[in-house]
């Protein structure tokens, strides 16, 4: 007969009290050895050992939202606030592409002085100086029709974490103008207009129960997305979240196989906050089933700034400080940082109107 695990790896879909089964018997003995060793095999059929590495540039930490989580929130006054020229934005990426990086994501704060037309410009320069390399961005929730721009003006990858797929949750972590709709909607639109689009949940937020982290791996199922970045929630010092628990590496982890199973040809990062918990945080990630890691690029003199939450790790380390040691770290365990775009596999980019 055959198991959950059996299913999801055949490739079935599962239901919501499946997934819920599933991720109550985590605790049962074997069972995770088992999802990471199978997660671990379809992760190197399909990418070998190779681990991709982004250039991330945190470029604003000035943001117009005010999510209950988040330690660039609007009303945190205690924030230190920054914005990157686009001469330091530049700047980063010329460093990172000596380092060896061929893929950027700009992540920033939902910044009103940085408007449309001035984040095409951007791309638009990145992809002119840097033509071998893949532009992504996090930027939050906008227009369909500025997402179009995004695209014409040479954006690659967009990366919007849907934080949590029930609405109630949601509201939860979110003020009232913020809502599960409209982000779902942002989601959809980049699918439609041909970006590699990236979502994702916080592992472990406030209220969050097994039930809700089953809709979670429903709607990543059903919207088959090209990168999936989870995290463990990790609370931030000056947030009405400050006083909650933070989520688990063990829950994280498992996740992260499930998902592996799941889509087996996704970008998975083993993410700082993953690191941020536990020493070897992003090789677990890796060992999980993770392919992606996204070292830090921005000047050291702003990465504490940028603090979505507390205990960040390589806050203090130059760019090629950070490209060394995670080489060396993957090396240890049995993995190659490569440097390539590290595309989706076979993806068929978009059409030619958009």
């Amino acid at each position: 007969m055959k198991t959950l695990l059996d299913r999801l790896s055949a490739g079935e879909a599962l239901t919501g009290q499946e997934w819920r089964a599933l991720l109550g018997s985590r605790r049962a003995p074997g069972i995770t050895q088992e999802l990471f060793r199978r997660a671990v095999a379809v992760r190197q059929e399909h990418f070998g050992r190779a681990v991709y590495l982004r250039g991330l540039i945190e470029f604003t930490n000035c943001c117009k939202n005010d999510c209950y989580y988040c330690g660039i929130r609007r009303s945190n006054a205690a924030a230190q606030r920054y914005r990157l020229t686009e001469a330091e934005i530049f700047s980063c990426c010329q460093q990172g592409y000596a380092l060896g990086y061929r893929t950027f994501v700009l992540q920033g704060g939902e910044d009103p002085l940085w408007t449309r037309e001035r984040v095409c410009a951007l791309v638009s320069q990145i992809k002119e100086r840097w033509p071998d390399c893949a532009v992504t961005l996090s930027i939050g929730e906008w227009p369909r029709e500025s997402y179009r721009a995004f695209a014409r003006a040479g954006a690659d990858r967009y990366l919007l974490r849907h934080e949590t797929a029930c609405a109630a949750h949601y509201r939860r972590l979110h003020p009232p103008e913020l809502s599960l709709r409209r982000r779902m909607a942002c989601l959809w639109d980049l699918k439609e207009l041909g970006f590699q689009v990236g979502c994702g949940m916080m592992v472990g937020s406030p209220g969050q129960t097994e039930a809700e982290l089953a809709e979670d791996l429903l709607f990543l199922q059903s919207f088959r997305p090209h990168m999936v970045g989870i995290g463990p929630f990790i609370p931030q010092h000056d947030t009405p979240f400050r006083d909650e628990p933070a989520g688990t590496l063990e829950l994280t982890l498992f996740l992260l196989g499930l998902i592996r199973l799941m889509l087996p040809q996704v970008l998975l990062p083993a993410t700082t906050a993953l690191g941020s918990i536990h020493p070897r945080g992003r090789e677990l990630g890796i060992l999980a089933g993770a392919n992606v890691c996204m070292p830090n690029l921005s000047p050291v003199a702003v990465r504490e700034k940028y603090s979505l939450y507390d205990n960040k790790i390589c806050t203090g380390d130059e760019a090629a400080e950070c490209r060394h040691c995670l080489s060396a770290r993957m090396a240890a365990i049995g993995y190659e940082t490569v440097v390539s775009r590290g595309d989706y596999p076979n993806f068929q980019g978009r059409k030619k109107d958009e």
